[in-house]
């Protein structure tokens, strides 16, 4: 005899409520979130920007039957797409993480909190143009920025203490539940449908981790969290219909997401929503790299500058070992070929070898290219990691979060270099004061990537201002990107 199913409907999780209290009632009012979210706009537009320079990245661009126009859409930046949200969520999305240039944050879960851009963004520049022409007020980018800064939070306080990656989730989940609640919220859905909205965003069908590890490594990766984004805005204007939700969908016995997707363990918080994330977040300023490496090519970097102090070449030497934490051996130190640049710009072996050899590491040099230089992968070879078990604590300190690595280079001839230790890649909350301007001077480089010098200044003359940029309506300063 069966036992009895209830069908009584239950109560909302209190993750969903939490999630879209947090929304819907929390008021911004720290400085420093608002100052990082302005240089995290336009460090992740800059991303965008440098992505147009591929072939692969542009061919999946545009509206899905070519030719389409959306009277009163989204523009997409650096394009004259002008498309329905959703698809423009897509680009814009898709542009941003296209390189793996955009910020970081590490946590039991890793991610990329300014892929949220592309929903947020695609939404605000469509509702203001459509504002416009029912001659109403525009969204400002002020609402940009408190969208930006509360899908921060969600995705990173979410992040902090639950590992999808260990369950074989892609981070790019997080993408869409941060995602359809702020742009739910901008979309004027009551609490209930904000409710809605995010249940059908756990509900909806997650991306296997699958194309971002060996032996399938591809570029899914960097398209993925432009779908979860777009996604996002599908399923809050679904919800905005009045379409229902699932109130249990985290908790609901067999069926629901901890059952069936996270081993049956409930999630788990360190903190409340506030604006922790954006103020903590980790900028990509000199290396587009897998964060987990990117203090091993800063002192890759060091060692390629005392191995010519030296007169010593990469070929005298032996051995190199890599002192790091556990989540870089479990994501980016990788043996034996690398087909693609996805495959090569998360192989720590590689990213550090180049630098070595080269002295730099671009976008470009993650290209078939350069990878054909034997050299690399001859060195590659001499590469090994080993785990420090203090710098994994210290990854997992909320007061350090550091993401150390140490390279010692052994020689033939039996002479050792002195240790090279980074504990906080210049994109750190620790290291602002020397980031910022570094990042200022990225955004530069990638806006004269595609516009002409009185464009160029055009942007910088409001992007650059915190009071100017908040006090623009959406519209108008997406207008200043379109070619």
């Amino acid at each position: 005899m069966s036992a009895h199913i209830s069908n009584v409907r239950p109560k909302h999780d209190k993750v969903l409520v939490d999630i879209v209290d947090y929304v819907t009632k929390y008021r911004i009012s720290s400085r420093l979130a608002y100052d990082t979210a302005r240089n995290c706009l336009i460090d992740t537009l800059g991303c965008g920007l440098e992505a147009l320079e591929y072939p692969a990245c542009k061919k999946l661009m545009g509206p899905i039957i070519p030719g389409t126009v959306v009277p009163n859409g989204a523009k997409v930046p650096g394009t004259q797409f002008q498309l329905d949200p959703v698809q423009a969520a897509f680009n814009i999305g898709m542009m941003i993480r296209w390189l793996d240039f955009n910020d970081t944050w590490l946590a039991a879960e890793w991610g990329h909190p300014s892929d949220n851009l592309g929903g947020i963004l695609a939404t605000a520049d469509w509702l203001s143009r459509e504002a416009v022409a029912a001659g109403k007020k525009p969204l400002t980018m002020k609402d940009v920025l408190t969208g930006m800064i509360k899908a921060h939070e969600i995705q990173g306080c979410i992040a902090l203490e639950n590992s999808f990656n260990k369950v074989g989730l892609d981070h790019v989940v997080l993408v869409k539940v941060a995602s359809t609640a702020v742009v739910a919220e901008m979309l004027g859905l009551s609490r209930d449908e904000i409710l809605n909205a995010v249940s059908l965003a756990w509900v909806d069908g997650q991306s296997l981790r699958t194309y971002r590890h060996a032996p399938n490594t591809g570029s899914r990766k960097s398209w993925a969290a432009g779908d979860a984004t777009s996604r996002a805005v599908r399923l809050a204007l679904i919800a905005k219909t009045g379409e229902m939700g699932y109130p249990s969908v985290l908790t609901a016995k067999t069926w629901g997401f901890y059952d069936v997707l996270f081993k049956g363990q409930p999630f788990k918080f360190q903190r409340k929503y506030a604006s922790y994330v954006m103020e903590n977040v980790l900028f990509k300023i000199s290396f587009p790299a897998e964060f987990h490496s990117q203090t091993a090519v800063e002192a890759a970097m060091t060692l390629h500058t005392e191995l010519g102090r030296l007169g010593k070449k990469v070929e005298d030497i032996k051995k190199i070992t890599i002192r790091t934490h556990e989540a870089c051996i479990r994501i980016i130190d990788k043996k034996g070929p690398l087909d693609n640049p996805a495959d090569r710009d998360h192989c720590i072996q590689y990213m550090v070898a180049v630098p070595l050899i080269f002295g730099r590491l671009t976008a470009a040099d993650y290209e078939d290219a350069v990878a054909a230089d034997q050299r690399i992968d001859v060195l590659r070879d001499k590469i090994v990691c080993v785990e420090d078990t203090s710098f994994t604590e210290d990854y997992h300190d909320p007061k350090k979060r550091s993401i150390a690595n140490a390279l010692t280079v052994e020689f033939r001839d039996g002479k050792k270099l002195k240790e090279i230790v980074v504990e906080y890649p210049v994109g750190h909350a620790r290291r602002r004061k020397e980031g910022i301007p570094l990042l200022e001077a990225k955004f530069k480089i990638n806006l004269a990537r595609q516009f002409p010098a009185k464009q160029q200044q055009r942007i910088l003359d409001v992007s650059l201002d915190q009071k100017k940029l908040e006090a623009m309506p959406v519209h108008e300063y997406v207008d200043l990107y379109v070619i």
